[in-house]
């Protein structure tokens, strides 16, 4: 079994080689220019403006806000992946991988703004008068592509239900690893089995109470996670100053990047950080679609400030605490482990078993929220709701993908879910490069009417758009 998952791993990795070596990278940095340098650096010129727009209400009662279509996005965005990615980006890929995670977010940040405002534009109405939508909807009506749509629902759906739970449930397991009852092969099978059920239990419609109470929890436990690691590093603040020349000396130290691309820290720190943040994925525009905004830009600025949160507060917070703590990072420590050791060594016994308990909110929050993109994407491939026998059947795959992904190594967890959404970003990409100008229109028609003392509202004729939308006509 091992011979064959090994093979399974050597496949995908040089696949995901193939894409990373440099496409992956290109494609972010350089689109996170452009639409920096388009948009005026919107991602900093508009930050208040964000956080004024995330307190507004809906236009119609009962509808999504601009700040729980945030919530949905960033639970899904805040997971595993804020503490065991970066503790593997800096084991494997060195101290500089963190700035090139800041790098990934602060341009990603525009791409985030672009795309979401994408997904408010071409948005599509529910009967009840609610809207969904998201890159294959944006693809499909400006592009007039369907075929494409189709593939890169599919791609979604691959990376969702297979690549990020696989990967969220290996995570958790790894939690436990340092703890005396761990029996390699037996305890990840059991936790394996748990997550599994819990997860049918709560896709199949019976776990709204669980889903509701870890829905409650996570942002809790998100905020205690960062005053724990604040908590670290002032203890440890005679090692800031060495923590952030270490950070910047390793990130531009350009012999030993292209003397390894592949595994440096400039590579390191764009996957991981893509894997937290997720901005030009086109995942978080399924989740801002959702939201009733008076004007497209307005969702688009509320995503963006998601991206931030992400990597720049929550990310930094779990770099800093290990970092500071003392702690060396190893190879052999990557993931949970690194993180775990490090707590331990300034909190003692309490460090590893808070981490167990952030990873296991933060793993099972991740596993449904990323479910949940699934159904969208089945919808838009079926043009309709799936049957409830073909869904009983996926739900019951999906269960099994996250029993399986308990189970794998760290790195065929790791690559397939690098692979995946690297294939996300080869379309998503080009498609918001090409799609730009109708969110650069939009936000200028945003601009003039907040300088007039408006509360924008927009329409489609505003700004030329030829499309029929379902909202803004």
């Amino acid at each position: 079994m091992n011979e064959i998952l090994a093979s399974i791993d050597s496949v995908v990795n040089a696949i995901s080689g193939v894409l990373y070596n440099p496409w992956v990278p290109v494609f972010l940095l350089a689109a996170g220019l452009i639409f920096s340098f388009r948009s005026k650096f919107v991602q900093f010129r508009l930050l208040g403006e964000s956080f004024r727009v995330i307190s507004e209400k809906p236009k119609s009662e009962g509808s999504v806000s601009s700040f729980g279509a945030l919530m949905i996005s960033t639970a899904s965005r805040v997971g595993t992946g804020n503490i065991v990615g970066v503790s593997t980006a800096i084991c494997l890929g060195g101290m500089g991988a963190v700035f090139w995670m800041w790098m990934v977010a602060l341009l990603g940040g525009a791409s985030a703004f672009v795309e979401s405002t994408l997904a408010q534009i071409y948005k599509r109405k529910n009967p009840d008068g609610s809207s969904y939508g998201g890159p294959s909807y944006y693809i499909e009506t400006a592009l007039r592509q369907r075929w494409l749509g189709i593939i890169f629902a599919i791609i979604v759906i691959l990376t969702y239900a297979v690549g990020y739970n696989a990967l969220a449930s290996y995570n958790l397991q790894s939690a436990f690893s340092g703890f005396s009852f761990y029996v390699e092969g037996t305890t990840p099978l059991i936790i394996g089995i748990i997550l599994a059920i819990l997860f049918m239990i709560c896709v199949m419609g019976g776990g709204k109470r669980l889903t509701k109470v870890t829905g409650t929890l996570v942002p809790i436990m998100g905020v205690i996670y960062v005053l724990v690691s604040l908590v670290v590093v002032v203890l440890n603040l005679g090692q800031l100053p060495a923590v952030f020349g270490g950070i910047f000396s390793n990130a531009f130290d350009f012999s030993a990047i292209f003397g390894g691309f592949a595994g440096s820290c400039m590579m390191q720190g764009i996957k991981r950080g893509l894997y937290s943040n997720e901005a030009g994925m086109g995942s978080a525009p399924n989740a801002a679609a959702s939201a009733d905004v008076s004007h497209p830009v307005k969702q688009g600025l509320v995503q963006m400030l998601s991206v931030f949160i992400d990597t720049l507060l929550i990310c930094s917070a779990t770099a800093f605490m290990c970092l500071c703590s003392g702690v060396a990072p190893t190879e052999e420590l990557a993931g949970a482990p690194y993180v775990q050791a490090s707590l331990q060594a300034v909190m003692g016994n309490f460090g590893p078993i808070f981490i167990a308990v952030s990873m296991a909110l933060f793993a099972f929050t991740t596993l449904i929220g990323n479910y949940y993109y699934c159904e969208g994407c089945l919808r838009f491939i079926f043009k309709r709701a799936p049957s409830k026998s073909f869904m009983t059947g996926f739900r019951a795959v999906a269960a099994v993908i996250v029993l399986l992904g308990a189970m794998l190594s760290m790195s065929l967890a790791w690559d397939t879910a690098d692979l995946f959404q690297a294939l996300m970003v080869i379309i998503n990409v080009p498609v918001i490069l090409i799609l730009a100008k109708p969110a650069m229109d939009a936000l200028k028609d945003y601009m003039a009417q907040r300088k007039e003392g408006k509360n924008p509202e927009f329409k489609a004729s505003s700004i030329g758009l030829k499309q029929k939308t379902d909202f803004w006509n």
